[in-house]
């Protein structure tokens, strides 16, 4: 007896069904991507009870004829391509041509549509069996209506969600379909009123605007720039706001909403020494890759993709987003608007560029330019907005004072500009620049520069050191002791020259000397105390939290007294760094406000 058999019709349509429609939303987001794909500028959603009892999409697309109208309720029936090699760089949404008839086999199902204003054609039908086709009359486009959705699979049907919640998941679709479509205007009614309306806008920040509100829109930075072949432009949020609002991301990759837990995870490596421990980012990123590196055919929804060269992308997206992130534009601010409701500055406050801070060798511009760059002087003393001195240019800086303060490359500072500074209760250091006062904290400031100096000591395998005349011994507990087992190559590499003395005892031949007032012996039982009892997964993480403790314990303090070259020369290797903005721990290093608050503050604005 015969125990294989072939599924019927209906039964194979069920099945198929259940890849494409999971709930109301994936019925939604398949018609919506359906009038996108047929050119609709304008989509009228019509939801009624979360969707189970009514679905209607109508859209003023391209519509279809009499012929192509039945045609496409069949199953991989489609317009958008006709052989595989169609498949390499598909840019339409749909193309599978599953969509519609996995949604009419598990619903009552009626379709109204033309090609011209006139007359069109109606096609209804229930559990994937087309029952009707008649001509109608109407405008050009296409009109979807899904009714009673899993009326004929009542074990699916009990698996829906209350109405709120499909309604709500419906609501996150369109809101996601109208980021990656900007140029369609969207109108969503539930229940017989009007629950979103979403007008086309000319660029991603109006959208989140129209979405999330305008002030949510002040918490995101711009990104847009180009590395290799990946392109990657969109919002990420600011690092000082990370954590204080709901998370909230979309991947667009090519125009396509993907979800991506690698590419997710490369831009959350890029904040890794700028936000606490815990803390994740919200960002909206439209990624755009040759259409050969990307696979869309890897997922019944077209959810998911398979990049080709998968670690080059993420590596790219990576140092895209870091390099955003050590822009004067990611500092927090007060009184400092980036983004107007207009799209362009109200006048209330001068926009600020983000500029990109470059390598130490490469010429630097932002925050960290020379005089010339930002239209100022040259060099030598000119007149400040108040009529005071100021500071010559980097380049007249004495030496000596680099030394002290444990410059890499003194002779390369020429090239940053730095102001006149001041020092604030021995713990922040105050600069004028052209939009507002400039506040440094001077402790995260120097954790900043040592952590990476130290990151690359770490990779080059050449830390400077200093040997002791006598051997320096220091005494462990027993967790310490455990911690120095742990981190001793890599404290090795950062400059320490450590042995076992018996017992949890060890004898310190040399040291780092990141500093002249670098305590070595206080900041390696500082350092092993912290790290007690660390389980970091892997070498990489355990040699960042060691490097990232080591800088915190060998950083300049609050309180400590600067001297003027001393500020400069902190100055300097800050305008070096990657990430100038943040300490390692997730602190701002610097904080602005705008020259607008303060005078609103002083009554005169």
């Amino acid at each position: 007896m015969a125990r294989i058999h072939v599924l019927s019709g209906p039964v194979a349509d069920q099945i198929a069904a259940g890849e494409v429609v999971e709930r109301p939303a994936s019925v939604v987001k398949e018609l919506v991507e359906n009038a996108i794909d047929a050119g609709a500028t304008t989509i009228d959603i019509t939801i009624e009870d979360g969707g189970r009892q009514l679905i209607r999409i109508a859209d003023d697309g391209c519509g279809m004829d009499a012929d192509d109208a039945p045609r496409a309720l069949e199953r991989h029936a489609t317009s958008k391509i006709v052989s595989a090699e169609d498949l390499v760089g598909v840019a339409s949404f749909g193309f599978r041509g599953e969509a519609l008839p996995a949604i009419a086999s598990v619903s009552e199902f009626a379709m109204e549509t033309s090609a011209t204003d006139g007359d069109g054609t109606r096609v209804r039908g229930a559990a994937g069996v087309i029952e009707e086709v008649s001509p109608v009359a109407r405008r050009r486009g296409t009109t979807v209506s899904v009714h009673r959705l899993f009326f004929n699979t009542p074990a699916r049907r009990k698996f829906l969600r209350g109405t709120r919640s499909e309604w709500r998941a419906i609501s996150d679709t369109v809101a996601n379909m109208s980021l990656v479509r900007r140029d369609v205007h969207y109108v969503v009614r539930h229940d017989g009123r009007i629950a979103l309306e979403l007008p086309a806008v000319p660029n991603l920040k109006a959208r989140l605007a129209a979405l999330w509100g305008h002030d949510a829109v002040a918490r995101f930075l711009d990104v847009t720039d180009v590395h290799g072949v990946v392109h990657v432009r969109g919002v990420i949020e600011r690092p000082a706001d990370v954590g204080n609002h709901a998370r909230r991301t979309a991947l667009i990759v090519n125009g396509r909403l993907v979800r991506d837990t690698g590419l997710t995870r490369a831009v959350e490596a890029a904040y890794r020494s700028t936000l606490p421990s815990g803390l994740r980012p919200s960002f909206v990123l439209e990624l755009t890759v040759p259409g050969d590196a990307v696979d869309v055919n890897v997922h019944p929804a077209k959810a998911e993709i398979r990049l080709r060269e998968r670690w080059a992308v993420e590596r790219a997206v990576e140092q895209i987003i870091q390099r955003a992130l050590g822009t004067f534009d990611a500092t927090p601010a007060v009184g400092w608007r980036t983004w107007a409701p207009s799209g362009v500055s109200d006048g209330t406050a001068a926009p600020l560029e983000p500029w990109m801070l470059r390598a130490p060798h490469a010429p630097v511009d932002g925050l960290f330019a020379s005089p010339t760059m930002n239209g100022g002087a040259t060099t030598g003393d000119v007149a400040a907005r108040d009529g005071s001195p100021v500071a010559a240019d980097a380049s007249t800086a004495d030496v000596n004072s680099a030394e002290r303060m444990g410059a890499d490359h003194p002779s390369t500072s020429a090239s940053v500009a730095v102001p006149p500074l001041l020092q604030l209760r021995r713990m922040y250091v105050m600069f004028e620049h052209a939009d507002g006062v400039v506040l440094i904290d001077q402790h995260a400031a120097h954790e900043r520069v040592l952590f990476e100096r130290f990151l690359r000591a770490l990779q080059r395998g050449d830390a400077p050191s200093q040997r002791l005349l006598l051997p320096l011994t220091v005494h462990l507990s027993a967790a310490e002791s455990e911690a120095f087992d742990h981190h001793a190559s890599a404290l090795q590499q950062v400059g320490y020259e450590m042995e076992s003395f018996g017992g949890h005892s060890l004898l310190v031949h040399a040291v780092p000397t990141p500093h002249p007032r670098f305590d070595a012996e206080r900041c390696l039982r500082d350092t092993l105390a912290a790290l007690a009892g660390d389980r970091s997964p892997s070498d990489a993480a355990r040699h960042e939290r060691l490097l990232s403790t080591v800088a915190c314990k060998a950083a300049v303090k609050a309180g400590d007294a600067l001297g003027t070259e001393e500020m400069r020369q902190l100055y300097r290797d800050l305008a070096k760094t990657t990430l100038p903005m943040h300490d390692v721990h997730g602190r701002a290093v610097m904080v602005r406000v705008s020259w607008d608050e303060l005078d609103r503050r002083f009554g005169r604005a």
